[in-house]
């Protein structure tokens, strides 16, 4: 074991071969993150639940290294901590919701299933925004999230539990959920790896839905190589998900040692780009050149009303997902006098403010006469950006941006719905085309951590952690 680390520091490579080594037991493993998270968690609100041991899985793992030794899954043995919109049988999977604040799962997720399969262990659900709505966890009916370098700050979202989880060490590594940035946002605020995959290389059967057509499960880990060994053991096709690609999608070359990084220029000018994270931002990609990489400037012209095109979608495929929990079918059933009341009631006191406010805009942009003026605009502007990526593509092996705007805000300081929708600004352009895209920590002195973006093809994870890990090894040699 590393010298002077904890055993839940380590990332999942390490312990895995501590474990194989017989260095330490997946119990002592297990009691070093659990005492952790026991430690740490009313300070940072990482958790909403955390699991007591599961001792025959605990022995299961045991028994597997033992047997099989090197050939075991890497993730056996491993504890992960889980984001409270995927299911794990059994347990609460409240999507941070009041709606759903008493709703047990009755079966496992897809990637439940997978984890479970590889030997994998669960610490406990994380706190995250209302159905993955936001991006601070300021929006969960259960309270705040705290950033692990500063509390008094968010620790970004909508994913923000399973970030702060990892960054403090609370947790060997985590699953999120990516709507619009939901993994990789948390990430850049929290100084950790946060990727989106490609929309339908991880099944969203037993995942509860946002907007349909972005939402992706991706993992949050603390290097690129552990982001790398969680998303292999989710991914691939599944019957449950229509949506999930062909297993042979991943049959694509390896990354480029040297890779061309495009730099989309224009969108350096987003008016909300704090002058600190830009420098870094640029200092980043100038040792990434003295590294051997290549600069490319590309130009992506509809990736400036993609935000708008963004909400628009997003609004319209939450209204219509959470048209379901009225009362009556799901949720939280409070009754008034008439029918319309038991809807009323329930809805209003079921749902938090930014939730109603995405039903109530999107019943909108889906309602006669504005759906032609909003919603079919915002997905011929979605086709058009896909283009225009995929021109990029030609030139560029990935494309770079910052991850945010600005470094985590504090608790409460950016009140106005807006506010926060502007930061979304170089997430959502990912989702929007189905593109992966990953978020890695930015080297810095000091300070809040800031993360770079870099978006690569369909199916080019294995660029984007070759990118990823030339960012952490130019902090390495600092």
């Amino acid at each position: 074991m590393p010298q002077g680390r904890g055993l839940n520091e380590l990332t999942i490579a390490e312990a895995a071969r501590g474990l194989r080594a017989k260095a330490f037991t997946v119990r002592a493993l297990w009691d070093a993150c659990a005492a952790a998270a026991r430690e740490r968690n009313g300070e940072l609100h990482a958790y909403l639940e955390l699991f007591d041991a599961d001792d025959a899985a605990i022995a299961a793992a045991e028994r597997r290294i033992d047997t099989e030794g090197d050939a075991a899954p890497l993730l056996c043995g491993i504890p992960l901590a889980v984001k409270d919109n995927i299911l794990i049988e059994g347990r609460v999977a409240s999507a941070a919701s009041k709606m759903l604040e008493h709703y047990r799962a009755t079966y496992d997720a897809t990637v439940i299933e997978k984890l479970r399969e590889q030997g994998a262990l669960f610490l406990g659900r994380t706190n995250m925004d209302e159905f993955a709505l936001g991006g601070s966890t300021e929006n969960s009916a259960f309270g705040v999230t705290k950033n692990p370098h500063d509390p008094s700050r968010v620790a970004g979202g909508t994913s923000g539990g399973s970030a702060a989880a990892v960054a403090a060490h609370l947790a060997i590594a985590a699953l999120g959920t990516d709507t619009g940035g939901s993994v990789r946002n948390p990430a850049s605020h929290c100084g950790v790896v946060g990727l989106k995959p490609t929309y339908g290389a991880v099944s969203r059967a037993g995942v509860i839905a946002a907007a349909s057509s972005f939402d992706q499960v991706g993992p949050l880990a603390k290097t690129a190589e552990d982001a790398r060994i969680l998303f292999d053991a989710i991914r691939g096709a599944d019957p449950l998900d229509s949506t999930t690609a062909p297993d042979g999608l991943y049959a694509a070359p390896a990354a480029p040692e040297r890779l061309r990084i495009g730099v989309p220029r224009a969108l350096l000018a987003h008016a909300g780009l704090d002058a600190g994270v830009k420098a870094r931002f640029e200092e980043t990609l100038e040792r990434l050149t003295a590294a051997g990489h290549t600069l490319v400037d590309v130009e992506i012209p509809s990736a400036a009303p993609s935000l708008a095109a963004y909400y628009i979608i997003n609004f319209a495929e939450v209204s219509t997902n959470l048209a379901r929990y009225d009362g009556i079918r799901y949720g939280l059933a409070a009754r008034g006098d008439t029918l319309l009341a038991d809807y009323v009631r329930s809805r209003t006191e079921g749902f938090g403010p930014e939730t109603r406010r995405r039903i109530l805009l999107g019943t909108f942009v889906l309602s006669a006469g504005y759906i032609d003026a909003y919603y079919k605009k915002a997905n011929a502007a979605r086709a058009a950006l896909r283009r225009e990526f995929a021109t990029a593509f030609e030139e560029a092996d990935v494309i770079a941006t910052p991850t945010m705007p600005t470094t985590a805000f504090r608790i409460g300081e950016k009140s106005d719905p807006l506010a926060l929708y502007l930061e979304d600004a170089y997430t959502v352009l990912a989702n929007l085309t189905g593109l992966p895209a990953i978020s890695a920590p930015m080297p810095a002195a000091g300070g809040l951590p800031a993360g770079i973006h870099f978006t690569a093809p369909h199916a080019g994870e294995a660029r984007l952690f070759a990118a990823a890990a030339a960012v952490h090894n130019l902090a390495a040699a600092a």
